[in-house]
Formats: C-alpha cells, structure tokens, sequence
C-alpha cells in the first residue's frame, strides 16, 4: 500500500499502522546483527578460543551454532513475527506461560542497566583518548604505585618512531621479566583512577562523577536513537551496526603488520584437538552461542514483532547468526595481532598479555595501544568501536523493555505518547545505574500447531531439522548448559578479593529473580482459570487465547478466520462454502479433543482458539 507525500513520490505505508514496521527489511537485519554482534564478540570469544584449544574450539563451536543457535534465533524470530507482538503479547498462545514474557524482561532490565555501565566507560575512555599522550602509557603519574613498570619507560618520548624506541621496549621488558610482580600502568590507570575501586563490596565510597556524566551521555544517546521507535534506530543502525567493521578492519591490517602479530595469531588459532574431549570446552562453546545471539533476552522476539507478516524471517535467522559468530572469529585476529605484537615487545609469551572481559578491553589492549605510533587516534578507534558495540545491543535492550510496556497496555494513548515510556525507561535504567559509578561498582557489575502457523506466514514449513531441533536437540543442549553452570560452579572473586556470603546470595537472588516469574504467573493464571478440579484449570490456562494468531485482520486467514453463521456460509459458492466448513469443523474437533474429560464447566464458545 501506498500514500503520497510528495505529488508523483509515493511513499510505503506501514503494512501494521497502529504499531509500525521497520521502514526496509535491511533496518531489521542490521538492528539484529547490532544486537547480537556485542562486546562478548570481542572481549570474550577469542579468550574462550585460546583457552579451549584454539583452533580445536571452533569445531565445537560451529555444531553448537548449527543445533542450537539458528534453531532457536528462527524459533524466537517466527514467534514474534506471526504474532506482532513483544515478549509478554505472544504468550497469548499459551497465558500460563506469560511469566517467561516477565522473566525475559527482567533480564533485559539487569543486563541494561550494567551493559550501559561498560558504555559509559568506554566512553570515558573515548574522550580521555583525546590528547597527545594516552593517561596510562606511563608511570609517572599520582595514581601510579611502586610496583608500577611500563614497557615505555618513565618519561615521555613524543617523537620517537617505532623502530627507533625498539630497543628501549626491550630494555624496559627485560626490567619488566626480572621483577617479581609487575603492575602495567593501564591497570592502574584502571583499577585506581578510573575505578578507584574500595576495599570492600560494602564500602560504596562516593560517585565517581566523571563516570556519572558519561553514564547519562550513555543513556541520553540510547534515548536520542529510539525517541521514535524503530523509525528512528532504524535509521541509526546503518551507522553503529556497520562501522564496527570498519573499525575492526582498519586495526585488523594494522595489527598483522606488527613484529610478533604472526605468534599471536597462531597462539589464537593453533588447535590442540585433545582439549575436544573435555566437557567444560564443549560447555563453553555451547554458552558462548546461546549468549552471544541474546536468545531468551526478549530481544529477538521484541524486533521481529515490527517485521511485516510475510517476511522471511527463515533467511534472516540463517544470515544473522552467521554474521554474529563470523564477527567473533574475525575479532579474535584482531584482538591477538595486536596481543601477539605486545607479547613480542615485552619478551613474554602470549598466555602472559591474553585477557578477556574488562581486562581485555581496558587494561592489555590499552596498553597494547601505547606501542604503537600515533596511539591517541587507534584508541580513539578501539573506543569508538566499543561504544557502537555496545550501542546495537543498547537499543534492543530498552526497546524490548518499552514495547513489552506499550503492547500490556495497549491502549491509543500509550501507543501515541510511546516517546514518553521510553524516556521515562531511560531515566529509571540511568537512576538504577547511578549506584554502579561509585567506587563498589565493579564488585555488582506448544508445537505443532505452531509449525503451520510458520507455514501460513511464510509459505513454506519449517524444516525437518528445525522441528527436530526445536523438540529435542535444543532443550537437551539448553539443559546441558544449565547443568553444566551448576556443575562447574566457583565462588566468584576479583582478583584476590573474595566476595562475602551476604553479597554472593545477593546475586543468586537477581539471578533466580527472572526464573520465578515463570512458576510464579503460572500458578496465579491457573487460580483463575475456570474448572472443577486442577486438571480443568491447568488445560485451559495452557490454551491459546482468543486474540492470539496475526495481527492483522487481512492475515487471520484458515483457521483464525472469524467463525461465519449459517446464512453467510449460504451465500458463498459451493467450494468456498465446503473449505470454510472443513476449517470449522477442525477447529471444533480440535476444542473438543482439547477440553474434554472437563465436567461441563465452561462453554465451547468461552474456549481460546486451538492454536496451542
């Protein structure tokens, strides 16, 4: 459908007016590549990969991204898809289950509110790169402790080329080797300027209020880039989702042309095949999909709910997966060139600089940066990166939280004023974030009917392998992750710091905070439901209701079509007449199969359609 804004350029209309589409099918794919490519694509993945057996991981890697990544990427894609509906509408297919909806959204609430965190300092570490000489190349400064040595020196060289500083790098490594305990000036710079980290998880200290200024640039941004919903990421995405590449490339051929790039690129990649047959390396591979793609985040569901009906989301789950854990690979080369480089200059093995998480992206590749010439502007670069990365994931992040809002409610006010539900998300998340920025912020830092609903949207069904997948293959590789957690379980510590016993049930509280929603919804939807006894009312709290299906009129087609009377059914030709009874006929047998056993409690017409 079209309208015109301008005489003689039409313009496309949304296929869904009152909640709107993704302006092309491109803003859609590059806003799911944004959400799933993050910061674990880069301080993450390429540490797991050395650590698990280098080349060797990839193997487990790939069959863990084949069963179990795409499988559910294309279930929770189709799910929000068909229904035009965010994390707690589509549950209308089954309301008992409407507590996963919950707990999607409490996840999506706690990882906003710390990811936004690691934004806020990537960008003040953007905007601290913007002088001549980076804070943490040297010793010299009044954080700096005793036990602090620099692969530099303690005075500043500005002019000095690579090669001509060469050999005091080697100099100031041998110094480095021959110490007992060395302290890089980036941690420092790390864990005593810029956290300024207090001595115990319950000594919140004051805020730091540098990082609260960058923390509400972070959320301002997040808030400026969804002021309009998807029509406006939409538009943003063609920036962040892309110019990580950009950045990754330009430090990629950088980094390769570096003395020792070479070692650190086979010390990332060399595989040692024995490590295959250790569960923990295959456990891993498994969490590091299952986390990277963001599934049962909300996310997904929450994005393709803007998709228009027929969109092939099949392709899109294919194409999106791939590129996320095609991202993860290509970062490892950039990360280890430049690790490998560092290694070379300070006469130390690789195992010696690797890092992952906070270490990786604010202590060695920091330091790594310092070798370099010009090191301002390729830190500069790295932070910029960073803070796009974590933007993409940003974004979804709240979106799902204010559509899950907007579409509970679903009232012509709060769909009109949708800018005022996002900004009043933004200002919670930033005041929920606030106790984040001060000096303790570290330590807290149904199924076949569903198959021919996909068949009805895209025109063709879901493969064998992904119905296998979805009943078997999947839940038993979920559940083995789960077990394998527990299994593999240790007390969390930072650095030589244990945390106490009130802090750690502290965590395992928000940790189960999202999972008892489920039980929880389920036991209040069955209270409610009608029937004699707890069997009656479990059967029909696992019933689809009334409202789920497409939602468009124009696509609730087959057996979501409205039930038509007699004297409508008279009036239509005889073959149109005969299929539509069919369709009535099989609905009525499927409510009869579906309810019966039950004492008469409830009426037929009172019953959900059968589509759970």
């Amino acid at each position: 459908t079209f309208k015109k804004s301008v005489p003689g350029e039409p313009v496309k209309k949304d296929e869904n007016s009152r909640r709107g589409n993704w302006g092309n099918q491109i803003e859609f794919v590059l806003t799911s590549v944004g959400y799933a490519v993050g910061l674990g694509n880069v301080w993450r993945f390429p540490y797991l990969c050395y650590r698990n057996g280098g080349g060797a991981f990839m193997l487990p890697y790939f069959i863990m991204l084949v069963f179990c990544g795409i499988p559910l990427f294309f279930l929770e894609l189709s799910f929000g898809q068909f229904a035009s509906q965010g994390c707690l509408g589509v549950w209308k297919i089954s309301p008992m289950f409407k507590g996963v909806g919950y707990g999607m959204m409490v996840v999506s609430t706690y990882i906003g509110i710390y990811y936004n965190v690691v934004i806020c300092i990537a960008f003040y570490y953007f905007f601290m790169s913007m002088t001549n000489l980076l804070p943490w190349t040297y010793c010299n400064n009044p954080w700096n402790t005793p036990d602090c040595s620099g692969v530099l020196g303690s005075s500043p060289r500005f002019n000095a080329s690579l090669a001509n500083a060469t050999t005091s790098l080697v100099a100031a490594a041998s110094e480095v080797v021959n110490r007992t305990k060395r302290t890089s000036p980036s941690e420092e710079y790390w864990k005593h300027y810029v956290l300024n980290i207090s001595d115990d998880i319950g000594n919140f200290g004051e805020v730091r209020l540098p990082i609260l200024g960058c923390l509400a640039v972070s959320w301002f941004v997040v808030f400026l880039c969804l002021i309009k919903g998807v029509k406006s990421s939409g538009k943003v995405v063609y920036f962040t989702a892309t110019f990580p590449y950009l950045v990754l490339t330009i430090l990629f051929i950088r980094g390769i042309t570096l003395d020792g790039a070479i070692n650190g690129i086979k010390f990332y990649l060399t595989p040692q095949w024995q490590k295959v047959l250790d569960a923990k390396v295959w456990g891993d591979a498994a969490s590091q999909i299952f986390y990277s793609l963001g599934c049962a985040w909300g996310g997904l569901i929450t994005m393709a709910s803007y998709n228009k009906f027929h969109n092939n989301c099949f392709r899109d789950s294919i194409i999106i997966s791939v590129t996320n854990c095609a991202t993860s690979v290509y970062a490892g080369f950039v990360i280890f060139s430049i690790l490998g480089f560092m290694a070379h200059n300070l006469n130390v093995p690789v195992s010696e600089v690797a890092d992952h998480g906070p270490g990786l992206a604010f202590v060695a590749y920091p330091e790594a940066l310092t070798l370099l010439p010009i090191s301002p502007l390729w830190s500069l670069l790295f932070f910029f990166m960073l803070i796009l990365l974590g933007l993409g994931t940003q974004f979804c992040l709240l979106e799902t939280l204010v559509t899950a809002v907007v579409d509970e409610i679903g009232t012509d006010w709060i769909i009109r004023n949708k800018t005022v539900v996002t900004l009043s998300v933004a200002v919670v998340g930033f005041l929920l974030g606030v106790p984040l920025t001060t000096q303790v912020r570290l330590y807290v830092i149904i199924k076949m009917n569903y198959f021919k609903d996909v068949e009805m949207m895209l025109g063709f069904p879901p493969p064998l392998f992904f119905k296998v997948c979805w009943r078997f293959i999947s839940p038993l590789i979920i559940s083995f992750i789960l077990i394998f957690t527990v299994i593999q379980y240790k007390p969390i510590k930072y650095n030589n710091y244990v945390y106490p016993g009130w802090s750690l049930a502290i965590g395992f509280s928000m940790a189960l905070s999202s999972v008892v929603c489920i039980p929880i919804y389920a036991l209040y939807k069955i209270s409610r439901s009608p029937g004699a006894t707890f069997r009656e009312r479990l059967k029909f709290a696992c019933m689809a209701d009334p409202k789920w299906g497409p939602a468009l009129q124009e696509h609730r087609t087959g057996r979501y079509a409205p039930m038509a009377s007699e004297d409508t059914v008279e009036a239509r030709p005889l073959k149109e007449k005969e299929e539509l009874k069919d369709e009535e006929k099989e609905r009525k047998d499927e409510i009869s199969l579906t309810i019966q056993g039950s004492n008469g409690s409830t009426n037929t017409h009172n019953h959900p359609n059968p589509s759970a």
